[in-house]
């Protein structure tokens, strides 16, 4: 079965005790180090180039909607769909596993034990318990951060190629003010753990917020002063060259010049990294755990016109921290001592985040998605474990809120023991109609491959129904 191999992976858990002597958080350091221009950060961006090519995009009357954005809590590994969205209190116990099952906010509807604050606010969010995910697997993390069954580098040569919905967003749609990148990585462990530009291009690779202290430093040598000293001068040039340019060409390079330094050194994009201005009790609102620092780092950002934010929801950089293979299989543990001490993080980050934006009346324009590359095994106890759960690509569950769609609801179904799909499967290609329906991208839209030929960006997709 395609995705089900387990790897060997040496790092130690990186969530035993909740890494107590550990400095949690996103470290911001003055604001002197803040104030720094991050010309060496931008993972590659040719900044003047995405500018002049999102403005290609409005004006072919693309539309660019509201204050749209996603973010995307990627639960890197695989959680166990049976041990959190899909309880089977009924199967026997080497199926239900070991946590219990609460009732939600919806009638007749249960999840695990573990996210009693999801299950209060059940109204907000839809879970979606047939998600196909067949052809999926990780390292790298592409099919569903694509929506591509191709784009599967284990197998498919070619696969590393397909680009990231995010990047996709980046080109035709672009960032959602002028000053700030169209997509943002943050808590990034390894680069196997997200899709990246592929065949658009390292201009449309997602910028990198897993370091505030690299995303505004300059290349040694080069100060603001220096940097604001250089475009002064450019701007000069500029200005004789438009003089002799009847074209407007250089008027127009200025343009998209202006927009790139904004993004490298304006006030917009240090603002919304810097969390020490976030007011204390908002701060204390989501807590000190580095995933919560982070949510609230991705509310700052789309809040401030970031368009995509994906946080990388792991601890270590192999396969991932939901990758509960078993407690003998280090570094994960197993259902009971790996997946236990994450859910409570994760129920607190994930209701905490979607409150605070429909507080702030942002919720209609944002889409929260929870989820990873697959479920886990229908039977608990794999690869010699007493308690854990292997890869299983056959189904999966996955929960999303806001975005001014339909929730209240759970989405599909599985047989008894939560191994296959019942009703209404999901595709990656769904999900990924669907985040381009909520920015208004066009569904028919393609982009070139190396050789040239176009390739649709949704392919054997559709916006799911029940959602709209």
């Amino acid at each position: 079965m395609r995705g089900t191999g387990h790897h060997e992976h040496l790092a130690r858990h990186a969530f035993a005790n909740f890494n107590p002597r550990a400095r949690e958080g996103v470290n911001v350091f003055s604001r002197r180090s803040m104030l720094k221009a991050g010309l060496a950060g931008l993972a590659g961006l040719t900044l003047p180039d995405l500018m002049r090519l999102r403005a290609e995009a409005a004006a072919k009357g693309q539309s660019m909607g509201r204050n749209k954005s996603v973010i995307l809590l990627w639960m890197t590994g695989g959680p166990s769909h049976i041990d959190t969205w899909d309880v089977k209190p009924d199967a026997p116990l080497e199926i239900r596993g070991p946590f219990k099952d609460i009732p939600t906010s919806l009638p007749g509807v249960h999840i695990c034990e573990y996210l009693p604050k999801q299950a209060a606010m059940m109204d907000k969010f839809t879970i979606i318990r047939s998600v196909d995910a067949r052809e999926s697997n990780h390292e790298p993390n592409q099919v569903f951060q694509t929506g591509n069954l191709e784009a599967e580098p284990r197998l498919n040569p070619k696969g590393h190629l397909y680009p990231a919905i995010a990047s996709v967003v980046a080109k035709l749609r672009g960032a959602n003010q002028r000053g700030m990148p169209p997509s943002v990585v943050l808590n990034m462990q390894s680069r196997s753990h997200v899709a990246w530009g592929g065949y658009l291009g390292k201009a449309y690779d997602p910028f990198r917020g897993d370091n505030v202290s690299q995303l505004f430093q300059l290349p040694s040598g080069l100060t603001l002063d220096r940097l604001r000293t250089r475009r002064a001068l450019v701007e000069q040039l500029d200005t004789l060259r438009g003089d002799i340019d009847a074209s407007g060409a250089m008027a127009a390079f200025d343009r998209f010049g202006h927009e790139a330094f904004d993004l490298v050194a304006g006030e917009r994009a240090q603002a919304a990294f810097d969390l020490s201005r976030e007011p204390q009790k908002i701060q204390d609102r989501y807590g000190g755990h580095d995933w919560c620092r982070q949510a609230l780092l991705a509310r700052r950002l789309v809040e401030s016109g970031v368009s995509f934010v994906t946080i990388d929801l792991s601890n270590h950089s192999a396969s991932g921290t939901w990758d509960n293979h078993g407690d003998n299989i280090p570094p994960y543990g197993g259902i009971w001592n790996g997946l236990r001490p994450l859910l409570p993080v994760f129920d607190h980050l994930l209701t905490t985040l979607v409150g605070d934006l429909a507080d702030r009346g942002m919720l209609e324009d944002v889409l929260v998605l929870a989820m990873g590359e697959f479920g886990r095994t229908p039977k608990i106890g794999t690869q010699d474990s007493s308690d854990g759960r292997d890869h299983w690509p056959v189904v999966m569950s996955m929960t999303l809120a806001g975005g001014g769609f339909r929730h209240g609801q759970v989405i599909g179904s599985t047989e008894r023991d939560g191994g296959a799909i019942r009703e209404r499967p999901v595709t990656p290609g769904d999900l990924a109609a669907t985040i381009y329906h909520h920015f208004g991208v066009p569904l028919g839209e393609t982009y070139l491959d190396h050789q040239g030929r176009p390739r649709f960006i949704v392919e054997g997709g559709e916006p799911i129904r029940e959602l709209i």
